[in-house]
């Protein structure tokens, strides 16, 4: 890259943020108790009923829905679920319930679960991936509701699902129980309706819909997870159906409360090292990065980053770079790794092809993050704000430059806790890993 004057990389250093801790002290032993658990408590405040289905109804079928993200001891959560069922007499299995993800294949679902740990073999349960679907309803607006016809083949559906503040959209209801009910289980079909209508109709519908399907499935309970800000599981309970919707969106609140933050405004440079469909929607998480463009509706809040730049796939992205588009600069080994099938088919179910469009690119880290500074409009690069991050779901350790070090020492949720020093590049010009402790 030609240049009128050489690029002077500011120092940086690493930052601890203090985020509000999970509860649970022994995971194990808390995803154990927690189903059976919270069935009993949620029994109690339904007048004492216990679900007659989860008494009496021996051999009967129950679909499982598991979605695409890559939640904190998710393996642990779905196979103490189905243990649980199979206690009761029940005959669970598994039904992938993310939409366009994985490609819109059941090869490409179901290894979308492998990556997270659930296979047939751990779980001692089938996995019915198939892509058919059946309308079950109709909503007043138009909207079409369709359901995975392996789920509705079971006797009884169970969802189970991280509750957390959308990217797209800001609702009572945003991404849980509701929307896998609603979206996730339709498949590729049920998830391009959805967004079609939204467009519209706003997200909104999700809890219309949900009360819907409520009425017409049997769905058995949901298990809502929640993490903290450091990414670890910090709370689980198992809702009973007529009380999901309203319960899901107190806990959407406690979601909101527990989640991570970059906590500057007014960034030059946001750095992403990782990126991918198991930590976000769109690869990076519009709450944290600010930046977010939609049909439905632009997004750009605090940090307010002028240039954003994306290093690498996730290593459980499975090729998918949507949302790659709401970035200003990647590497050319990130573009290298996208399954651009895999990436389209979710752009464009989701109605939104930008978020498909692959940015500026070069062959290092260097370059990249020159080409940022070169953009921002900031003449000296000593001044320059900037903030990396190991990607969005990642936030306990953040490089922050120097110019932010009056910020960081007069928050008392943050201590640096490295000397400052200009950015460490490898041989190749990329930047050396991210910090360990």
């Amino acid at each position: 890259m030609n240049n009128r004057r050489p690029f002077i990389f500011p120092e940086m250093g690493f930052v601890l943020q203090k985020f509000v801790k999970s509860g649970i002290q022994h995971v194990h032993g808390a995803i154990r108790e927690a189903i059976p658990g919270a069935i009993r408590s949620a029994a109690r405040e339904s007048l004492g009923f216990l679900p007659a289905d989860l008494r009496s109804k021996n051999g009967e079928t129950v679909a499982v829905a598991v979605g695409s993200r890559n939640i904190d001891n998710l393996q642990l959560v779905v196979k103490q679920c189905l243990l649980f069922l199979e206690q009761k007499g029940l005959k669970p299995f598994i039904v992938p319930a993310m939409g366009s993800h994985g490609g819109a294949t059941d090869v490409g679902q179901k290894g979308v679960l492998a990556k997270y740990g659930i296979t047939e073999e751990e779980m001692k349960v089938p996995i019915v991936a198939d892509m058919a679907v059946q309308c079950v309803a109709k909503h007043p607006s138009g909207l079409k509701i369709f359901i995975s016809k392996a789920a509705l083949a079971a006797d009884h559906i169970v969802i189970i699902n991280r509750i957390k503040p959308h990217t797209k959209f800001k609702a009572d209801i945003e991404s849980g129980l509701c929307k896998m009910m609603t979206i996730g289980l339709g498949k590729d079909a049920g998830a391009s309706e959805f967004h079609r209508q939204a467009v519209d109709h706003s997200f909104s519908i999700i809890a219309e819909a949900a009360e819907i399907l409520l009425k017409k499935l049997n769905v058995l309970f949901g298990v809502a997870l929640l993490e903290d800000g450091n990414g670890n599981l910090a709370h689980i309970e198992a809702i009973l159906p007529d009380q999901l919707i309203r319960r899901e969106k107190n806990l959407l609140k406690k979601a909101f409360q527990m989640m991570g933050s970059i906590p500057f405004d007014f960034l030059d440079i946001l750095i992403v090292d990782q990126f991918g469909k198991d930590i976000s929607g769109i690869g990076m998480d519009s709450n944290i990065t600010g930046r977010h463009r939609d049909l439905v509706g632009d997004i750009k809040i605090s940090p307010n980053v002028k240039r954003i730049f994306v290093r690498d796939l996730s290593p459980g992205s499975d090729g998918n770079a949507n949302g790659i588009g709401l970035a200003d600069f990647t590497t050319t080994r990130l573009v290298e790794g996208i399954d651009i099938e895999k990436t389209y088919v979710n752009a464009v179910t989701a109605i939104s092809p930008e978020k498909a469009a692959i940015p500026i690119h070069f062959d290092s880290d260097r370059k990249c993050i020159e080409a940022c500074a070169r953009t921002t409009g900031v003449s000296n690069y000593n001044d320059l704000r900037v903030v990396r991050i190991k990607h969005t779901a990642s936030l306990k350790y953040l490089q922050v430059s120097r110019s932010l070090e009056k910020e960081v020492l007069e928050n008392p949720n943050m201590s640096l806790v490295s000397s400052w020093e200009p950015f460490s590049f490898n041989e190749s010009g990329n930047l050396t890993d991210f910090f360990k402790n």
